[in-house]
Parts: structure tokens; sequence; C-alpha cells
């Protein structure tokens, strides 16, 4: 049997980082975890419980004391666009942590140390024996260093921004698309200059651009490439320097 990978996938908003996990996931029959479904769990429950967003050493202790699980999703919740079934001590909150509120408040907890170093050990534990597929900003840095197969994925700004600019079009949210991209582009700003975690490639990582690729190519080339690790001897895979 081949052995089971680690694989990390890193990126910039917009790259398609969660649908190529989910995707490359399936067809390895691994795991996906959603990293940022844990930050949101975790920030529906301060927002319930009133804990400010600003008062880090509660949020770090609530870290502590909450139990995250992530499970598959069934097809229903998987085809209304969920990644993983969540809970938080043993309570399902699937769908409410997809409010524009929970998506805000989480986007504060990642930037507090300490409340990162309580996800981080749990994504950690989650990992543990390979066979999983995770995405975010600091899987192959922070997360999982020591992956079999690191991914960084990326694509201009502005083939990033459209599918944005299109979510805004449906909700009737009137945003142009030189708005979104701005937006895209001062994301990434943030994202590459935060003190906490900060988006960067890993040395190891093998840049893939999906400018001009969709899901799937994009999904069965990082597929191939693990395809390549699992042959590899273990030291082997652990020594070889990766295309970039």
């Amino acid at each position: 049997m081949p052995r089971q990978l680690t694989i990390s996938i890193d990126g910039p908003a917009g790259s398609g980082k969660s649908s190529v996990a989910r995707r490359v996931a399936g067809l390895l029959g691994y795991s996906y975890l959603d990293s940022g479904a844990m930050y949101r769990a975790l920030a529906l429950k301060a927002l319930e419980r009133k804990v400010g967003l600003s008062d880090e050493a509660h949020l770090e202790a609530l870290a502590k004391e909450t139990h995250i699980e992530l499970k598959a999703p069934t097809p229903e919740l998987e085809a209304a666009g969920a990644k993983n079934r969540v809970f938080f001590d043993g309570r399902e909150v699937t769908r409410e942590i997809r409010t524009a509120e929970v998506a805000q408040a989480a986007s504060r907890l990642a930037t507090i140390a300490g409340v990162r170093r309580v996800l981080v050990a749990e994504q950690q534990r989650a990992g543990t024996g390979g066979g999983v597929v995770m995405e975010g900003r600091d899987i192959g840095t922070v997360v999982f260093p020591n992956a079999e197969l690191k991914i960084f994925l990326d694509a201009s700004p502005e083939v990033r921004a459209e599918p944005r600019w299109k979510e805004h079009q449906e909700k009737g949210e009137k945003f142009t698309l030189a708005e979104v991209l701005d937006e895209v582009r001062e994301r990434d700003r943030r994202d590459r200059e935060r003190k906490v975690s900060p988006l960067v490639r890993a040395a190891d990582a093998v840049l893939v651009d999906n400018t001009a690729m969709g899901i799937e190519e994009t999904a069965r080339l990082i597929v191939m490439l693990a395809r390549e690790r699992q042959s590899e001897p273990t030291s082997a895979s652990a020594s070889r320097p990766q295309a970039g």
C-alpha cells in the first residue's frame, strides 16, 4: 500500500486552494482539513460568549478549553459548499460559521499569536499519520513543516479577483471589478506583511501557477507530484530538493 503523505497547499486569497485541496483529497482518498473552519468555529464561540476580539488573553484561554473537530461533509452539505462538517464541544456549527460576521471575527483571531499556537497544535494532531491535505497561509511553513509534499498555489491578481467579483454580483453587491482587484491586492499585502505567520512560500515548496489552469487540471498535477513522492524512499523524499 502506498505510504500516506501529508500534503500542504498554501497560497494567496482567491488562488483556488480550497477547491483544489478538496479535489486532491478526493482523488487520493485522503482527508481534507479546512484550517480556516477551525478559526471560524472559535470565532463563533467567542461571539456567542461575548468575548471581546481585542481580549487576547481571554481568547487564548477560550481556544485552550474548546474542542474543535472536523469531519467529512455529507453529500448535501458538500453540494451547498461546505468543506467539512465542523463541531466545537460536540455541537455541529457547520452552517453557523459561514456568516460574514464570523468570517470577519475569524480573521481577527488569526492574527493573535496565542490563539494560533493552540489551533496549530490541534491541526498538527489532526494530521498525525498522514493521508491528509490541508490548505491555508502557513501550512507548509508552520503547521506541517515536515510535509512530504508542499505546494504554493498562485495565480495573477486579475484571475483571483474575477470569482470574488462574481460572488459580489450574485449577492447584489455593486462592486466594480477594479474595486475587487484593489481589495485582492490589499489582502495580499496584509497577508504577506502580518507579524504572525505571514504568507510566505516554504523553501521546499513546489510553485504551481494556475493562472491558466482550471481546478481539475491543477488537482491532477498535484496528484501526479504526490504519486512521485509516494514512490520515493523516505530518506530520498526528505532530502530531495523540490522543483519550484
